[in-house]
């Protein structure tokens, strides 16, 4: 639990004055802050937004008061930062040594799997000669951590690792029954690849009817009883299978505590926690229970014969296009952060973490499972969080990560800034933007991953060559772009030409301004059949495109996919889809009958055959959404081209659609278009596809830094892209949403950016000098005190026993028990004591010379194996120095040990020797030191003007969005339609229509999204996401048409 306290002793004008942010209804002091700082949150501060018509007060966002608790909230973490460095090098390395414990543990392991046989394996059948060395390596991973991460890009043999890496598992006792669950598009492939690699194993790959009802409880029985090599079923068969409740009651438990923990923080801060984020909690949490009282009636109501998942002893699982699953419930208290996601999670991902637990509980360790897919990652910072709550949920215990909000705490850092709007104004969100302590996020993540793209693999595949084609806005979708604006601004549907809306489009306006604005930039007859066709408009671009390739490659049969997820075909109802089709047939003379929609195939059956159709040429052009083309599909063969009519959200959507044709076994474009496939990627100046490429800019930078653990940089920013991916999109997209302002703030940030990581430098430079200079110092004093006895010592041997002419100095030794003054026999009663004492570790004094005590002492110490004591002989000086001779072993003969000591006292001078050459090499550095303790950093002050200057632009576009506000409440007030003020209540915050209330008139043919999406376009509260794709593979693949970028 993420637990401190915070005390204030007495008055501060500092708590009291500085730090203080007033509202019209709250009053946040420098405490309040300083809360909000340790719990990295924001205040949601209001203002009086006038009455409303039945008097009652309405409180709408004060931006300006929300951005100075953002900055008061920032300099208070800076200045806390530096007090830690200001602390003693004991507490800092106390708190290092702490964190490196915690988190800078983990080493990349190199899984070497080349040494593997695989008896069983039928290479031949399979028609290869080996494994590729890359899934030689993950299974071997597989093996030896008992599950893991298989990231491999798109075509690069993920389906033979899971089949051989479950063969083997089970072959070698590391599993007793291995399952593999699929998508319904892909589970054949895998149950044929299975069967060819495997003939004679016992694999279960039920098909649909044995999940009926009637027939479930058989066919659990069988997965129960039988030794099967391997279990296949699709992720919705796998579904059906009942979860253990003890598992399931446990889980929820769990999600409980953790919502009564972040209840707990939001007691401390007193009468500022906002209403709406406890009554979400509470509402959250009686939702909880509501589940547990269900869970508690299906385990009454369940049958004594019922088997679950837990009973059939499925002991590993592979879980392919695991991205699938990522919508996984979590608590947070960043409600209002865009981009998190849904914090309920979907049936289908709580159902895995069940299971997933339950395989844990019998291991009891971490993984169990594999997840195999090429965009683990998909959209936002949680699917990286949610990975390791299924997969390493002991490691992050270790390191006292419980929740969602205590990882975010250590990886995360949330910002309030300026970014697109869904209608490409510029407005402040509040978001995680930076993502600090990279290198060991990247390390914990690829500790159990094996990320490789087609290149490292070494596959033979065409390459991607992608195009944008900049489309000027007409001036109807400008004209329309106007109305938008003032009807997302004012509610008022008018302004789109509507009378009225539902109340479900009412309070879902902002999905509704997404919606209309995605369709705007795909073509204006989505939104008004009264709209005339453009000459210029996307369906006539890639008409035109399409032609030119489909005659290109007519003598090779070259073919084609069009991908767009808005309009998908629909018999009788204009679409996209059709209207490029009669631009094909009518103006370019391609055959009707050689184009084709996905959505035409009723069946698996049809929608294989259509495939086939494909790779022999017969269809020549195809389209269809990323959900029915996307995946699942090998129809390559003679693909030279692929047209984007829509910008996905979602980076792993475009990596999807590009992986149809830039995939192994392409052999017209490695044969006739120099291994090359062209990709399209359309996009209308100044439209929500600018809004779009910025998130995919978003998504870009993190995904694939992570993945390749590639990192220069302890912290990730939006505004920096590698070399390898390509253009810099913050950038990109300002030039083609036509924003200067933005354009100049994102290279002045750039800028700072850089200047702030030299100052870090710097001054941990300078700080590493104060710790070298206190520690030099402190040598030399005690290097300065050894001199001053070594040269009393000395100076005492000079008075009482001056050497004579030859340089000899008398040796008046005295042992203890020897009345002779003959240096012999002091020798021989050495020799003796050396014999027969032992001190036990101890100093025993056995007599003098001159004032100094002669000691021996007994150490202890092994030799080949043996236990030995060993006796030490030396003299004692004024001030405690031992001094001996021959490392103080005396010599075997009596008259020789006897001169043992004054020979140990004739070694003080070169000690003194030493000593000084070891002072004046320290004394030598403390100028240094101090040179760069006093040192000042010489970009100071570009670094002030250079934040002023963005500091002035932010002002700008600030005063920009308030001029707008302004404008569009005084058309409103004209208007008299009495939505002024209650529109912004709306405006941040995005309630989702119910099924009831379906957006009528705006929705268009849309096809159906999958579940686990929910929705195709996502409201702008997705926009958080930390996200990256490589939508460009290398900086001079993006050519422009039209401007020049």
């Amino acid at each position: 639990m993420d637990a401190f306290g915070i005390e204030n002793h007495g008055y501060s004008p500092l708590i009291s004055q500085k730090y203080v942010v007033k509202g019209d209804f709250e009053v946040y002091d420098g405490m309040d802050l300083l809360h909000h700082a340790m719990l990295n949150t924001l205040p949601n501060i209001n203002k009086d937004g006038g009455k409303d018509e039945h008097g009652k007060t309405i409180r709408i966002p004060d931006f300006e008061a929300r951005q100075k608790a953002d900055t008061l909230i920032t300099e208070i973490r800076q200045a806390f930062v530096e007090w830690l460095h200001a602390q003693p090098d004991d507490f800092k390395e106390r708190l290092t040594d702490l964190y490196n414990r915690k988190f800078n543990c983990y080493v990349r392991p190199r899984y070497d799997g080349s040494h593997q046989q695989f008896p069983g394996l039928d290479l031949r059948g399979l028609g290869i000669e080996d494994l590729y060395p890359s899934q030689k390596d993950a299974i071997w991973m597989i093996k030896q951590n008992g599950g893991g991460i298989c990231d491999h890009e798109v075509g690069t043999g993920k389906t033979l690792i899971m089949c051989v890496a479950a063969y083997e598992m089970h072959r070698l006792g590391l599993a007793r029954k291995p399952m593999i669950i699929g998508i319904k598009a892909n589970i054949h492939e895998i149950a044929r690849t299975f069967r060819t690699a495997y003939p004679n194993a016992r694999l279960l790959y039920p098909g649909k009817e044995d999940f009926t009802p009637e027939n479930r409880l058989r066919i659990f029985s069988d997965i129960k009883n039988n030794n099967w090599d391997c279990i296949i079923l699709t992720h919705e068969q796998f579904g059906k299978i009942p979860q253990s409740a003890e598992v399931q009651r446990q889980i929820l438990r769990q999600e409980m505590d953790d919502i009564d923990e972040n209840l707990a923080s939001y007691e401390k801060q007193g009468g500022h926690v906002d209403g709406w984020i406890l009554r979400g909690l509470e509402k959250r949490k009686e939702n909880l229970d509501a589940k547990l009282h269900e869970l508690q009636e299906t385990i009454d109501a369940q049958k004594e014969d019922t088997v679950d998942f837990q009973q059939m002893g499925i002991d590993h699982l592979f879980v392919d296009e695991s991205h699938n699953f990522k919508n996984l419930m979590f608590n947070t208290r960043h409600s209002r952060v865009s981009g998190l996601g849904n914090t309920d999670g979907s049936k289908k991902a709580t159902n895995l973490l069940y299971a997933i637990r339950t395989i844990q509980q019998r291991t009891g360790r971490d993984l169990g499972a594999t997840f195999l897919s090429g965009t683990t990652i998909a959209n936002s910072l949680t699917e990286l969080y949610l990975l390791f709550k299924y997969l390493r949920p002991k490691e992050l215990e270790r390191q006292d990560i419980p929740c969602f909000d205590a990882w975010a705490a250590v990886f995360a850092q949330k910002t309030s800034e300026f970014e697109f709007s869904v209608t490409n104004e510029v407005i402040s969100k509040e978001r995680f933007r930076y993502f600090i302590k990279v290198p060991e996020l990247a390390m914990f993540y690829n500790e159990i991953t094996d990320y490789r793209t087609a290149a490292d693999v070494g596959i033979d595949r065409p390459e991607l060559d992608e195009e944008l084609c900049q489309i000027p806005m007409t001036d109807d979708q400008q004209a329309f772009l106007d109305k938008l604006v003032l009807f997302a601004k004012t509610g008022d549907p008018e302004h789109i030409g509507r009378t009225d809306l539902s109340d479900g489009e009412v309070k879902a306006l902002m999905l509704l301004v997404t919606m209309y604005s995605n369709k705007l930039s795909l073509d204006m007859r989505l939104i008004s059949p009264a709209y005339a066709d453009s000459p210029g408009n996307k369906a006539s671009r890639s008409a035109a495109n399409i032609a030119e390739y489909y005659r290109r490659y007519e003598d090779q049969k070259g073919t084609q996919m069009v991908f767009c997820d808005l309009s998908t075909y629909k018999p009788g109802i204009w679409n996209v889809y059709s209207e490029i089709k009669r631009k094909l047939v009518e103006d370019h003379g391609i055959p009707a009958q050689e184009i084709r929609f996905v959505q035409e195939a009723a069946s698996d059956k049809v929608r294989q055959a259509m495939f086939d159709a494909m790779n022999e040429g017969k269809i020549r052009v195809l389209f269809g959404s990323t959900q029915k083309l996307g995946t699942g599909v090998n129809a390559q063969q003679r693909i030279v081209c692929m047209h984007h009519l829509d910008i996905p959200w979602r980076p792993m959507d475009l990596e999807q659609r590009n992986g149809r044709g830039a995939r192994k076994g392409n052999i017209v474009a490695k044969e006739y278009a120099g291994n090359k496939v062209k990709a399209y990627v359309y996009a209308v100046l100044r439209t929500l596809d600018a809004y779009k490429l910025n998130l995919l800019h978003n998504k870009q930078q993190f995904i694939d830094q992570l993945k390749r653990n590639r990192l220069g940089a302890r912290r990730l920013d939006e505004g920096a892209i590698s070399e390898d991916s390509g253009m810099n999109f913050a950038e990109w997209m300002a030039v083609v949403s036509g924003n200067t302002d933005l354009l100049q703030k994102a290279k002045l940030e750039g800028r700072i950016a850089a200047l702030e990581s030299e100052q870090t430098i710097f001054m941990r430079t300078r700080h590493e000098a104060q710790s070298q200079l206190q520690r030099y110092t402190a040598e030399i004093g005690r290097r300065d005190a050894m001199l001053e006895r070594l040269k009393r010592d000395w100076d005492y041997i000079n008075e009482v026993a001056p050497p004579d002419a030859k340089g000899k100095r008398a040796n008046p030794l005295r042992i203890d028990g020897v009345e002779s003054a003959d240096i012999v026999a002091h020798g021989k009663r050495l020799v003796e004591i050396d014999r027969t004492v032992n001190t036990g570790d101890d100093y025993q004094k056995i007599g003098t010379l001159f004032d100094f005590r002669i000691l021996v002492r007994t150490e202890r110490m092994q030799k080949d194996g043996l236990a030995l004591t060993v006796n030490k002989f030396m003299v004692e000086g004024l001030d405690g120095i031992k001094y001996t001779f021959n490392n103080g072993h005396l010599a075997a003969e009596p008259k020789t040990a006897a001169t043992n000591f004054i020979r140990a006292l004739d070694t003080i001078p070169s000690l003194m020797a030493t000593y000084e050459k070891e002072k004046k090499q320290f004394t030598r550095d403390i100028p240094t030191f101090e040179q760069q303790i006093a040192a000042v950093w010489p970009k100071e002050e570009e670094l002030k003007r250079l934040k002023a200057e963005a500091e002035s632009l932010t002002r700008k576009i600030q005063l920009d969005i308030a001029q707008k506000q302004q404008e569009m409440q005084a058309k409103t007030a004209d208007n008299g339609n009495g939505l002024k003020i209650e529109n912004a209540e709306v405006v941040d915050e995005v309630v989702r229509p119910s099924k009831s209330e379906p957006l009528s008139a705006a929705s268009g043919n849309q096809e159906e999204p999958p579940k686990e999406r929910e929705h195709v376009v996502p409201p702008p509260e997705s926009d958080f996401i930390r996200n990256h794709i490589l939508l460009v593979r290398s900086a001079t693949n993006m050519k422009a048409k039209g401007p020049k970028l």
